[in-house]
């Protein structure tokens, strides 16, 4: 083995944990890709002479990398009057999860969680994420946002409470998942509208991303009845919907006439859904790699 085929396989033993920072910081599957694969080019030029920690350098990589994306949308302005849904992470059952998947949704990482993330300033995301979703020290981030260590303890901390305050803590139990979504699914496609209210959190948030000059509107969607509303679009029986596993959580992929059509994550608190995420945007859905067939 050589020097390169060595350094390739080191690289390789922390691909998932780069993934998993990646996907957390930028909520994009395909961006956590090349995010991961900057940081193998800078190894590859640069070498591992003097790096003593090799996964500590590699995160550290990749973070700067993140933040880099992150504050060029933020100048780009990009997307801040639509929708925007995370890059779901889809599939049929726990015995189906990937060992890559199961790193990326490690922490319960929900869709959820994922939503609020992208309201954070970049350096408060990254603070917050490599602090409290990985425990890097505050001395190491503090160099990679430009601020003292108490100031990047100072962003996490204004980032947790944010965080706290927005995110829904959700229900863990996936059977009680389910038992809710199937209910609501069945409401849906029985037009019962009472039923779907009784399964509706009278807050419940539904999101739905259908991308740039996508024939459906991206649109948010607040209160029971308004939601309930939208969820009668599933009464079409040309669209066929099954379960799937949406970040770890109940979720349903829907399709029509064999094509991908959308991706909902559901979450549930309390025995009502709370939060509706859908993915609909095609560019997106064709990268996903989700089987449907029904």
């Amino acid at each position: 083995m050589n020097e390169n085929e060595f350094l390739a396989e080191r690289f390789e033993t922390h691909r998932s944990h780069l993934r998993a920072v990646a996907y957390r910081m930028l909520g994009s599957l395909s961006e956590a890709e090349d995010a991961v694969q900057e940081a193998w080019l800078r190894l590859d030029r640069s070498g591992a002479d003097g790096v003593a920690n090799l996964g500590g350098w590699l995160t550290t990589v990749v973070g700067r990398v993140c933040l880099d994306i992150l504050r060029s949308r933020a100048s780009r302005a990009e997307e801040p009057l639509d929708v925007r849904v995370p890059d779901p992470v889809v599939s049929r059952g726990a015995d189906e999860v990937d060992p890559e998947h199961a790193a990326l949704l490690a922490d319960s990482v929900g869709l959820a969680l994922l939503v609020v993330l992208d309201t954070l300033d970049p350096a408060e995301r990254l603070a917050f994420v490599l602090h409290d979703m990985f425990g890097m020290p505050f001395d190491e981030i503090a160099p990679m946002v430009g601020r003292t260590t108490a100031a990047a303890r100072q962003l996490a901390s204004r980032a947790r409470r944010r965080v706290r305050g927005a995110a829904p803590e959700p229900e863990t139990d996936l059977a009680r998942q389910w038992k809710v979504v199937d209910a609501f699914m069945a409401a849906s496609r029985a037009g019962d509208f009472d039923a779907l209210l009784a399964v509706l959190d009278p807050d419940v948030v539904l999101r739905a991303d259908a991308g740039a000059g996508g024939a459906r509107a991206s649109q948010e969607v607040r209160g029971a009845r308004e939601v309930a509303g939208q969820a009668m679009l599933f009464r079409s029986p040309a669209l066929f919907a099954r379960r799937a596993l949406v970040n770890g959580a109940a979720g349903v992929v829907t399709a029509l006439e064999g094509k991908l059509l959308s991706v909902l994550g559901f979450t549930i608190a309390d025995g009502r859904i709370v939060e509706i995420d859908i993915l609909a945007d095609p560019e997106r859905l064709s990268r996903l790699d989700v089987q449907t067939e029904f």
